[in-house]
């Protein structure tokens, strides 16, 4: 790492340091990420950087939020070539929090997430969004940004994220950035690496399904009929199984049959042993 990027593992320096910024009269910029960076991550970095003076980018890989047949155990970690990144990207520190630091023996507390975390994911993995909404209450405790960004290809997490914030009065401003994607329209995702060559190629075609939904649904077609028909595309191009396809409101996550304002159309399927999601807003004609 360069001599201007701080790598912190305890809490007290992380915090003397942050304290330190604060009197200095710096805006303070966190970034939570699990690793295993790419360049969305990057653009997170980049953007932390354009709207505050101090850009901290948190890694770590939360247990709570893996179910008992997920890919905890083999999701990427390079920590190593994740810090050389950010050095390269300009952040001013990395908080590399422990499993011990983050649940210390005898921790039992957990946030239940409201309305926003129901279905979608939230259906297909039961206490992935308490796992969330718990670590990321901590990671905000702990660092104290003025601002926190999470992109929006986990278009639900935000979403949750932010009613939690609202609903616990977290003196914190969440700011959600549009999804980065490679050329052919796949959104960047560090499960993205999982892909063999013949996945790679097919991937794109969950993107460009959403996109021609939104269109239509811009253009007042009514949602059941084209969520239907994009299954049946996705499937026909060798995802399955799709765990869910629907248009949700884009404000409470609620199920809409038209987009009569600011929708999304969101997805999760497998390719192969991937799991995949994405998302697409629709905004009406």
């Amino acid at each position: 790492m360069s001599d201007t990027t701080l790598r912190f593992d305890t809490l007290e320096a992380l915090r003397a340091r942050v304290d330190a910024w604060r009197r200095s009269g710096d805006r303070i910029v966190l970034v939570p990420t699990m690793g295993a960076l790419h360049a969305g991550h990057l653009a997170l970095v980049a953007h932390a950087k354009a709207i505050g003076r101090r850009a901290i980018v948190s890694i770590f890989v939360n247990p709570t939020q893996f179910g008992p047949n997920e890919d905890f155990s083999r999701y990427p970690r390079d920590t190593q070539a994740d810090l050389a990144l950010l050095s390269e990207a300009g952040a001013d520190a990395v908080w590399l929090p422990s499993v011990e630091t983050m649940y210390p023996t005898g921790f039992s507390t957990r946030i239940e997430p409201g309305p926003a975390a129901e279905g979608l994911c939230g259906s297909v993995r039961p206490g992935h969004f308490s796992g969330v909404a718990t670590v990321v209450t901590k990671l905000i405790h702990q660092v104290r940004p003025d601002i926190a960004l999470f992109g929006e290809k986990d278009f639900q997490q935000l979403q949750v994220i932010r009613s939690v914030i609202r609903d616990l009065d977290i003196a914190v401003t969440i700011e959600g950035v549009p999804t980065l994607r490679e050329t052919d329209g796949l959104a960047l995702s560090s499960r993205n690496r999982y892909l063999d060559p013949h996945e790679r190629a097919v991937a794109p075609r969950l993107h460009a399904v959403l996109a021609e939904i939104a269109d239509r649904l811009a253009r007042g077609a009514e949602a059941s009929p084209l969520v239907s028909e994009g299954i049946a595309a996705l499937e026909a191009a060798g995802f399955g199984p799709v765990q869910y396809l629907e248009v949700r409101d884009a404000q409470t996550l609620a199920p809409v049959a038209r987009a009569e304002r600011e929708a999304r159309v969101l997805v999760a399927a497998y390719l192969g042993r991937t799991r995949l999601i994405d998302n697409v807003a629709v905004v009406p004609a």
